[in-house]
């Protein structure tokens, strides 16, 4: 009786329903797939749940919620079609290149030229480099929309102009070699100081993952001078990984740490890389002179050892080509340490409007106020760079400094 309801309903129905829903969605196809599936479901469950008061409008109504599942299911698919097509090369889809690495090769594919620097490390960070949208946010210092809607700028921006993604050949290294060091160093700096509040606060996979790659780019473009000063940084900054972190999960600053427990084959390693550039007569890029802070630190055996005029003096060259508040964060530390506090902390106070949202900007005048003796004011910087920052050891560290104000 029910198979009969069903073939009636078939018959009466089928034609109906076809075109009610091919007028709705402007498919044929799609109207045919979706009365398909409602009346295969009909087959499967009138027999035990008894043939509904109006078979018609039920399988109407049925074939649309399909048909519209349908459409979900292929906007979807287009749009990771697209994304897997970021990819992939057209041309020659068995060919890996001149990049044997995979996922390196994926970093150069994602650094197209025709996309602006920003948009190719921030899509390469979101598409590769597994980073999510809050932290590639947090690596450039914007909100987390404003990132979000710079990746789909960048994506919507490959689709319209029809960028050819393609597996890099030698001549295409030089011109997309600044994106990938740049994608490289912010996958490190969030391994290195992890900026997800429910991660662990270093993430020594990723740091490992980009001196692995970074080594990798070194050897395709040994003559690149900008590849050795990352490598070089990297290996200088991974050399004091187990001196970060107290017993009890608190971020231990530069200046507080056991140097005995730094890595002397790293240092070594790095120290080499950067006399090799010194020496190469090329002007230093920023991943060289960042490179060559580090070498001074870590030729000073002990913090009071530290060649701060160096240090100014490097910082002073980098802001020449990286003129960025960050870098004059970082310089205005060093002049305070070399002039003294009071002549950093004036420096620091000028970068108010530009690092407000930064918390290491409050952290640093923290640690200034309190040595010039403003005691209440530093107290209130260390809130608010607690209330800034996300990573667990460096929050409890910033605690500490607050606490033992008194």
């Amino acid at each position: 009786m029910i198979h009969e309801a069903i073939t009636r309903a078939h018959r009466e129905e089928w034609a109906r329903v076809v075109a009610s829903l091919g007028r709705r969605f402007g498919s044929l196809d799609i109207a045919e797939e979706a009365a398909a599936e409602a009346f295969a479901i009909a087959v499967e469950r009138w027999p035990t749940d008894g043939v509904p008061p109006n078979p018609g409008a039920w399988l109407t109504t049925t074939a649309n919620r399909k048909a519209i599942d349908r459409i979900r299911r292929e906007s979807k698919r287009e749009e990771k079609h697209r994304e897997a097509r970021l990819m992939v090369d057209d041309g020659a889809p068995h060919s890996v290149g001149v990049v044997d690495d995979d996922r390196l090769r994926l970093i150069f594919v994602c650094c197209h030229p025709a996309l602006s620097m920003e948009a190719r490390v921030a899509l390469t960070l979101r598409l590769v480099g597994g980073l999510t949208v809050p932290e590639i946010a947090r690596a450039f210092l914007v909100q987390d929309s404003a990132m979000g809607r710079r990746i789909t700028r960048a994506k919507a921006k490959i689709s319209e102009a029809g960028i050819p993604f393609r597996v890099p050949v030698t001549d295409d290294l030089p011109s997309r070699i600044s994106g990938v060091l740049a994608v490289l160093y912010l996958v490190f700096n969030e391994g290195y100081l992890a900026s997800a509040p429910d991660s662990a606060p270093l993430r020594h996979e990723l740091t490992a993952e980009a001196i692995r790659l970074t080594r990798l780019v070194r050897l395709l473009l040994p003559a690149d001078g900008e590849a050795a000063g990352l490598l070089a940084l990297m290996l200088l900054t991974e050399a004091r990984a187990s001196a970060r972190l107290s017993p009890d999960g608190v971020l231990v600053t530069l200046d507080e740490q056991d140097r005995r427990r730094w890595d002397p084959v790293l240092i070594a390693e790095g120290h080499q890389l950067v006399r090799e550039r010194l020496t190469s007569g090329e002007a230093p890029g920023r991943f060289q002179l960042l490179a060559a802070i580090n070498a001074v630190h870590t030729s000073a055996g002990d913090v009071h050892d530290t060649d701060w005029s160096q240090i100014v003096a490097l910082y002073d060259q980098l802001l020449r080509i990286d003129p960025s508040p960050v870098v004059e964060l970082n310089r205005a530390i060093a002049v305070a340490e070399l002039d003294g506090a009071r002549v950093g902390l004036t420096i620091v106070d000028r970068l108010e409007p530009s690092l407000h949202d930064y918390h290491a900007f409050h952290a640093t005048r923290a640690d200034l106020l309190r040595r010039v003796g403003r005691v209440a004011e530093a107290r209130d910087a260390y809130g608010e760079a607690m209330r800034l920052a996300d990573n667990s050891a460096e929050v409890a560290a910033l605690a500490r400094r607050r606490d033992g104000l008194g």
